[in-house]
């Protein structure tokens, strides 16, 4: 959707409908959406439908017709991921992607349709992200398609091989299960920190999380008690997280073990301890109804972080 010098919309583009009929109770509402490409729209929706557009051609808000429309899973869309283009692609823009929904991951063709889907993994899956160039020998090798599960666990899936998972790293922990892995992001490889991914929980702690090693190297807070929705890096290699009403922008400490800007520390370390509290206290935490008003410092008393408060 693009608007004019005059500031008039110059195309915009109705949801389908789940049924026939007027009502706005018939609207399937969208719920994920990504922009494959210039020309390539994804859209997916409540109903569990996943349409794509080709931006170049005007639509009728009266009948709306996507190019395609496919349902890769038995849920909605929970998360959607690009991989990259392939060595003979003449455009450079992705051609598929891969999206989660309820139990199950699913790749899909821009021209072929659905071409895989998982088994049944028995957990939900929520986020997902896509890390290439790790090492050709070891535990995590070549490209893996990494996925965060409601259960606080990371699955890790081989590029090319969707029916099942091969690797798990446990990155929040509980009696009933760990804290839902809502949103993540890969670190930029200039930061030149190794291959690292942040993962943004229910229980407002961001997690960075090393693959190879498989393993937690530090956790910071961004809120109390909102989820972490979202989260991702801008040019300047600094964290960004977004959840409840509030935006917070990490920056990486000044040194840390001899090298400036490493982003393995974005605030206090302090948080790492939040697993080994008692039921109580992290029911205490869930319940509290007064947010935690950030001051643009870390625990620490260090300025590692702007917080933007009060957001609608």
């Amino acid at each position: 959707m693009a608007k004019t010098e005059t500031g008039k919309v110059e195309n915009k583009i109705a949801i389908p409908r789940t049924k026939s009929g007027s009502s706005s109770s018939d609207i399937d509402s969208p719920c994920y959406l990504h922009a494959l490409s210039p020309q390539t729209l994804l859209l997916a929706t409540d109903s569990g439908a996943l349409h794509t557009y080709d931006l170049r051609v005007p639509y009728s808000t009266v009948s709306p017709r996507p190019e395609s429309t496919y349902h890769p899973h038995d849920d909605y869309v929970s998360s959607l991921t690009p991989l990259p283009p392939s060595a003979t692609s003449t455009s450079g823009f992705s051609k598929q992607w891969v999206t989660t929904g309820g139990t199950t991951l699913a790749v899909t063709d821009l021209r072929k349709g659905i071409v895989a889907r998982s088994e049944d993994q028995e957990e939900e899956l929520i986020s997902s992200a896509y890390m290439g160039g790790l090492p050709s020998s070891g535990t995590s090798v070549g490209e893996k398609i990494i996925v965060g599960c409601g259960s606080g666990v990371i699955t890790l899936w081989e590029k090319g091989v969707w029916d099942d998972q091969d690797e798990r790293i446990y990155v929040s922990r509980g009696p009933g299960g760990g804290e839902s892995l809502e949103s993540m992001a890969v670190v930029p490889d200039d930061l030149g920190v190794g291959k690292v991914v942040a993962v943004g929980q229910a229980d407002g702690l961001v997690s960075l999380v090393r693959i190879g090693p498989n393993k937690v190297v530090t956790r910071v807070r961004h809120d109390e008690v909102e989820g972490v929705v979202a989260i991702g890096f801008d040019v300047e290699g600094r964290m960004v997280s977004g959840g409840g009403q509030t935006v917070k922008v990490w920056h990486p400490t000044d040194e840390v073990n001899g090298k400036r800007g490493n982003p393995m520390m974005y605030g206090s370390s302090d948080d790492s301890d939040d697993d080994d509290d008692s039921d109580e206290e992290n029911e205490t935490r869930r319940k509290r109804k007064k947010r935690k008003r950030g001051k643009g410092k870390d625990r620490s008393g260090g300025q590692h972080v702007i917080a933007l408060e009060g957001i609608d």
